[in-house]
């Protein structure tokens, strides 16, 4: 890995002191580092696109080229803003974007959900017409590409990539973080939920940590995974897929097991219900104040009032967050039935509950037995 205080000594050094985006696995030495001495300096962004935009405010106020940090699986996120107002055509915005590049060549070959995104990375920029640098875990080299991508920036008024392999800007040993905020565990949390949800219930599960321990659970307690949707890429739009379930399945339950930085990521999916009547949908967020699975980075989820917004969004809710298992049970037994979508902000506390291992599993196999269930087709 790259040393963490040379690299921000380099970025300083070269005029670079604003650092915006979405932590990433990748990045985790990086963004910890940023976390750690920068203050309101880094400001850890709801998506991508929205830390494009602070990036492009903060040009525009200071003439300062900005660092937009971010995963190779959020790049998505960023096309709009970056063609339609960062371009030379547009409003010529300079900056950095340093991206993690998961699924590198076959550097995870039991995550496909980072296969066809890790191998357009280079190429996603090629058709934006922003260059861009692999980087290696040599300092001075380092400091040699940010010198002339700086120089770059500045000159031409457009962004420059900075790509990051697995090992450039991360330390291989993220520790588990356990905080006593809120008594709930994420997995005593979606056991909760099993316990007191029909047998047939359809979840929907957000990227990262929520899939892992729901995919372990049903191993735990001997139960079938057919029910069961793992949203292992696509951060933000398990409610999404849960919902066009719902509306498709009546008369099955729907419950998403989703993320606080997941939900805030695509927040304007909340604002469905203002429209749809879906009253077998239930959306649940898991919220522990941090995006856990990429270093346990903070995110606004304690700081947010999801309950009010959810109200506001039309959803049924408890008027209050479950902070407690006790008031988890209370609320889902409330609100299983209430007859429209409901929502619950169950507070949890950092940390695994458990060691556990990466899930590998044949995600054909496991969307079809999904499809095959909920068409009717069951063959188990």
């Amino acid at each position: 890995m790259l040393d963490q205080e040379r690299v921000f000594k380099t970025l300083a050094d070269n005029g670079v002191t604003f650092f915006t985006g979405v932590p990433d696995s990748h990045l985790n030495g990086f963004c910890n580092y940023a976390i750690a001495h920068f203050g309101d300096r880094n400001i850890i962004a709801a998506n991508e696109g929205n830390a494009v935009g602070i990036a492009a405010g903060h040009y525009f106020a200071t003439k300062e080229i900005p660092l937009v940090y971010m995963q190779n699986s959020g790049m998505g996120n960023t096309i709009n803003p970056l063609a339609s107002l960062a371009d030379k055509d547009v409003y010529a915005v300079p900056m950095l974007l340093l991206i993690g590049w998961r699924g590198q060549g076959d550097s995870e070959p039991n995550h496909p959900q980072h296969k066809l995104q890790g191998k357009i990375t280079p190429k996603l920029l090629d058709v934006l017409n922003i260059p861009h640098s692999i980087l290696t875990d040599d300092d001075e080299e380092f400091e040699t590409i940010i010198r002339r991508a700086v120089d770059f920036c500045r000159k031409e008024r457009v962004p420059y990539g900075l790509i990051a392999p697995k090992g450039v800007m991360a330390d291989p040993d993220k520790p588990n973080n356990v905080n006593d905020v809120y008594p709930m565990s994420r997995e005593e949390a979606i056991e909760t939920v099993l316990d007191h949800m029909p047998a047939d219930t359809v979840y929907s599960a957000t990227t990262g940590r929520a899939t892992r321990e729901l995919f372990f659970l049903r191993e735990r307690r001997g139960e079938t995974k057919a029910n069961d949707y793992l949203n292992v890429g696509s951060m933000g739009h398990a409610s999404s897929v849960a919902l066009g379930i719902a509306l498709e399945k009546p008369d099955r339950k729907v419950v998403v097991l989703d993320g606080d930085a997941a939900a805030i990521m695509h927040m304007g999916a909340l604002t469905m219900m203002t429209e749809l009547d879906v009253p077998n949908y239930m959306h649940i967020v898991l919220n522990n104040g941090a995006h856990e699975s990429v270093g346990g980075q903070p995110s606004a989820g304690h700081k947010v009032d999801f309950t009010k917004i959810a109200e506001a969004c039309g959803y049924a809710t408890t008027g209050k967050s479950a902070d407690t298992k006790e008031e988890l049970i209370e609320a889902i037994e409330k609100l299983r039935d209430c007859g429209k979508a409901s929502f619950i902000d169950c507070r949890i506390h950092k940390g695994l509950a458990r060691k556990l291992p990466p899930i590998i599993f044949d995600h054909r196999e496991a969307i079809d037995l999904l499809i095959d269930g909920l068409n009717g087709e069951d063959k188990q």
